[in-house]
């Protein structure tokens, strides 16, 4: 199997490439990532390709949608590993998860069930048009757990009006913010791509993240690493992804 589309195109210099990928969905079948093991190790070998020495994906864990539990991703996670050694893959693969904020989502953090990055950064999510009404709330008691919020994608979520005001607010609360590198190739929209230019240029953006769900988001992700966006993006934040090492 052959990655023509991860070689370096002639004439164009690639920044260094992050070590760590934060956020996908490659434990196969308990989500809407990965449908199968052929398919994980496909995108797992396209991440190796892209340079990364470590994944640490985070399959979604919805009350309504996906119940995945610790287990379930643990059981995913140790199968998953096994197969990418069998397919003499160096890549590291971590797992955590990305939490949506909805009423199962209290009751996994009052009873300490999360699945965290390096033992204290949590990702979450909202819906995409509505802002949940208690989200502050939410925020709060995610710190007062001793966890840090790491807010998924901040660039995708339509109910952001006015991204200055709002998107400091959020800092001020003391969430860190991720934001997928697709954004900036325009692959959710001229709203996620402008909200994630705003981001990158103010200096909000604490981690990057591939998001990848399949290998349309893969072959999409990796042009992104030549690009002046990303350049950008590395050069006006500071970018935590390899303290993940």
């Amino acid at each position: 199997m052959t990655f023509s589309f991860f070689k370096k195109r002639k004439g164009v210099s690639r920044p260094p490439c992050l070590k760590v990928d934060l956020h996908s969905h490659l434990i196969p079948g308990i989500d809407d990532g990965s449908q199968s093991m052929k398919e994980s190790l496909f995108l797992l070998r396209g991440m190796e390709a892209l340079g990364y020495k470590k994944v640490i994906t985070t399959p979604h864990i919805m009350l309504d949608t996906y119940r995945n539990t610790p287990q379930i991703i643990n059981d995913g996670l140790k199968s998953l590993r096994e197969s990418a050694i069998a397919e003499g893959l160096k890549i590291k693969i971590e797992a955590a998860a990305e939490y949506y904020l909805d009423d199962g989502f209290c009751d996994l953090l009052q009873n300490n069930e999360m699945l965290t990055v390096k033992g204290n950064y949590l990702l979450f999510e909202t819906s995409y048009v509505s802002k949940p009404i208690h989200m502050e709330e939410m925020i709060f008691k995610i710190l007062a757990t001793g966890y840090v919020p790491v807010l998924a994608h901040p660039e995708r979520y339509r109910y952001i009006k006015d991204p200055k005001k709002e998107y400091i607010r959020l800092k001020d609360l003391g969430v860190l913010f991720q934001v997928n590198l697709n954004s900036f190739g325009g692959h959710y929209g001229k709203l996620a791509k402008a909200n994630a230019d705003f981001l990158s240029k103010s200096g909000l953006i604490d981690f990057l993240g591939s998001d990848i769900h399949g290998t349309k988001h893969l072959k999409t992700f990796s042009a992104l690493l030549e690009s002046d966006a990303y350049t950008r993006a590395l050069k006006y934040n500071t970018i935590l992804n390899d303290e993940l090492i």
